[in-house]
């Protein structure tokens, strides 16, 4: 644990640093794109408190001043699969954002969609001595939390204080400065593989760049989309990417869960290409611009030129009714609602004070998608755009690029994490505690 709390904490530092320097550089590696920003930081700006306390944080205002994506290569899953082959799409992208901002970059802050995330809630208790809390007694609540032994090749990505509670008072989210006699506090924290980060890390390297940060997919999606009235009451992110489906949970304005499900648009245009016999560049092009989910009385009529390129004349000039590829794409997507909503069952997401879910991410686009998931999964549904950023181009403002405006928030505004803190060195895994949902129950 102390090493991954060194590195985090290593990453922060940089963070800051490149912050102070003006500039940093935003990657999304996707399964099906691969996105570059270059953000121009104004300054640590907002955020002092009245008590003249500085968020820990720390937050500033940026605009984006470099823009590109390219195709992604090597990368499945949401995870990389072929290194020399991501290093090249990265450096792609990340070549032609630093053009666009005329500027160089040696900072990267980056997300990745796959991993396996996992997710554990925490709880910790100390008595406080003086009788107010101060900065060292929110560092020792949180180190009093039960660690669970998350197993070998596993590491934190995400460990956030979601909760403070003083006495018989809960729902704080800054407990320094109150008085009291107990402190309480519970934590979410993410897990994911050992080996993706690491394959990250290593491609980013290889890339001349510093690794800067690090966040899931399924987070920073659910920060870019969802309002802050569906981060506050309870909501569900489902970031459906190409080769991953994340899955994030909020309330109080805090991730308290995230998990992800390795299906996704790839799969649809897989199933488009086996079923009408043609290359993936020729299916995704048909799901595109014809695909949908609900079939009505007048897509029996409407025929779909495949214009395959085979150089057989008669099979190049096939033609499907709409009615038909519908009745290829809709059993996949099923398939990946359904998995979503086991997770959502598990998750305990049916207590939550409001059950509001907001679809996103590229495959979320297909027409009719709202509906069907609605069905499915029994809620309000409704599809989520990413916040305006300033600078954003217009190219970059689709519900593709959701989880890549969320990377910017989360720079320009990370949440407090537990290495924010000065942890005692001597923390160790304690015994397994797997109460992800429990805590919000009993306070809210």
């Amino acid at each position: 644990m102390t090493d991954l709390y060194q590195s985090q904490r290593a990453m922060r530092n940089l963070r800051r640093a490149a912050l102070q320097r003006g500039v940093v550089a935003i990657l999304d590696v996707g399964s099906s794109k691969i996105a570059c920003l270059v953000l121009r930081f104004d300054g640590e700006a907002a955020g002092a408190r009245e008590d003249g306390q500085a968020p820990l944080a720390g937050q500033s205002a940026f605009r984006v001043i470099g823009a590109a994506t390219t195709r992604s290569r090597g990368v499945r899953f949401g995870e990389i699969d072929a290194i020399a082959e991501t290093e090249r799409a990265i450096r792609t992208a990340v070549q032609a954002a630093q053009k666009m901002a005329q500027t160089r970059v040696d900072h990267v802050i980056a997300c990745l969609s796959g991993a396996r995330p996992r997710s554990y809630g925490l709880a910790g208790e100390i008595a406080l001595a003086d009788g107010q809390v101060g900065e060292q007694d929110v560092s020792r609540v949180l180190a009093a939390c039960d660690v669970p032994d998350f197993g070998q090749g596993r590491e934190a990505l995400h460990a956030h204080p979601v909760n403070f509670a003083i006495d018989h008072r809960t729902g704080f989210g800054d407990p320094r400065g109150h008085v009291g006699n107990r402190l309480a506090a519970d934590m979410h924290l993410l897990t994911i593989d050992t080996a993706a980060v690491q394959n990250l890390a290593y491609c980013i390297k290889r890339c001349d760049l510093e690794l800067a940060g690090i966040a899931s997919s399924a987070y920073v999606s659910g920060l870019a989309s969802l309002v802050e009235d569906e981060q506050e009451l309870g909501a569900a992110c489902i970031d459906m990417g190409g080769g991953a489906t994340g899955i994030s949970i909020f309330i109080k304005k805090h991730m308290i869960f995230a998990e992800s499900v390795r299906l996704g648009g790839d799969h649809v245009t897989g199933d488009i290409a086996k079923g009408l016999q043609v290359p993936m560049a020729t299916a995704e092009r048909i799901k595109t611009y014809h695909g949908g989910v609900q079939a009505t009385g007048m897509d029996d009529r409407e025929m779909i030129e495949i214009g395959a390129d085979c150089g057989d004349w008669e099979k190049d000039r096939r033609r499907v009714s709409r009615t038909e590829l519908i009745g290829i794409i809709r059993p996949r997507v099923e398939e990946v609602l359904e998995e979503v909503r086991t997770i959502l069952d598990a998750a305990g997401f049916d207590h939550l004070p409001s059950q509001q879910i907001v679809l996103t991410g590229g495959a979320s686009q297909l027409p009719g998608l709202d509906g069907l998931a609605a069905r499915i999964l029994g809620q309000t549904v409704r599809l989520g755009r990413p916040l305006r950023v300033q600078g954003l181009p217009q190219a970059a403002t689709g519900a593709a690029f959701s989880s890549t405006v969320g990377l910017c928030l989360f720079a320009a505004h990370p949440q407090d994490e537990w290495w924010d803190f000065a942890i005692p060195a001597e923390r160790y895994p304690a015994r397994s505690l797997r109460r992800a949902m429990k805590w919000f129950k009993d306070n809210w």
